[in-house]
């Protein structure tokens, strides 16, 4: 029964996180449709392609991004797997099939999670009620977690909810610095300039990096330290090199509670080699994109041999 109740934290924290990083992107498109009209139709398609919705989106609605259309597939529609409205119904289900793996705390955080959110998104959401509703999305995937760290028992439970949630955020952080590549190609850094102060703020606003980023290098904001923050600062909760490690931390902990040791555990130490073994110059150099999309497929694999060799679905 391990298998199924792994399967069930792993999916259940997984998509709580993508509806918050989903929250997020949503908070980040909104601000440059707020200070630059003229580029939100290519912002927007951008967030939808960080959050994984843009293929549906365009075979729904066509290649024309519409700011209240993009906003709704990524808020509450259901149609898009991926909606907030859709994951926060998933990590429910997941939860009630794991019930007895669950403190009453964090079941009630999880169920009160969705009665909240199908509540806010059960009709349209104007432009002035944005906010507040991203807010409270963020807030409500919050007390899960808080629920979930102050009162499971750290047992093998509690490691498949953490290896579900940081294996989601490695994978938003690591799209959406794909994403936005283009913005720190390594011709920007070796001429020296700043990239446009709009386009570095929503890659760092995207992962709520913004505060921390300030406090590291302050307010001048260069490609390099931008990468070397999002992949490489483990003080960064939602670095790559910081999400992996906490991989590597809870896979362990798998292991010395079961002494078996499996090919998802090797795999988790590669990609901790693949993240950290070079310095962010290095990175530039072999091409930044080509880093992202073989941390991607990487992380991807560790995702889908984790389901093999803890029997999920078993």
């Amino acid at each position: 029964m391990l298998g199924k109740t792994a399967g069930g934290l792993f999916w259940m924290f997984r998509y709580l996180e993508r509806s918050e990083n989903t929250a997020r992107l949503i908070e980040a498109g909104q601000h440059i449709a707020l200070t630059q009209p003229a580029s939100y139709g290519d912002e927007w398609a951008s967030v939808l392609k960080s959050a994984g919705s843009y293929a549906s989106y365009v075979n729904h609605h066509g290649e024309d991004i519409l700011h209240d259309r993009a906003i709704g597939w990524m808020l509450r529609s259901r149609d898009n797997p991926f909606s907030i409205l859709n994951m926060a119904a998933a990590a429910r289900e997941n939860a009630k099939l794991v019930r007895t793996a669950l403190t009453r705390e964090v079941w009630e955080a999880v169920n009160e999670n969705w009665l909240t959110l199908r509540d806010a998104l059960a009709r349209k959401v104007s432009e002035r009620d944005l906010p507040d509703v991203l807010a409270l999305i963020r807030q409500r995937s919050a007390y899960v977690r808080g629920a979930l760290n102050g009162t499971m028992l750290r047992n093998e439970i509690y490691d498949f909810a953490r290896i579900g949630t940081f294996l989601e955020r490695a994978d938003n952080t690591a799209r959406i610095l794909d994403v936005k590549y283009y913005v720190l190609l390594p011709s920007v850094v070796s001429v020296g300039t700043s990239i446009d102060n709009v386009q570095w703020q929503t890659i760092l606003r995207s992962v709520s990096a913004e505060g921390g980023f300030h406090m590291t290098y302050g307010r001048d904001a260069r490609p390099r330290e931008i990468a070397q923050f999002l992949i490489l600062d483990k003080r960064m909760p939602r670095s790559l090199a910081f999400c992996v490690h906490k991989l590597q931390e809870n896979f362990y902990y798998l292991y010395i509670g079961s002494e078996s040791h499996l090919l998802c555990h090797d795999l988790c130490d590669q990609l901790e080699s693949h993240t950290t073994s070079r310095t962010i110059d290095e990175i530039f150099d072999s091409g930044l994109h080509e880093f992202i999309t073989n941390f991607l497929q990487s992380l991807n694999k560790l995702g889908s041999q984790t389901e093999i060799d803890y029997r999920f679905y078993n």
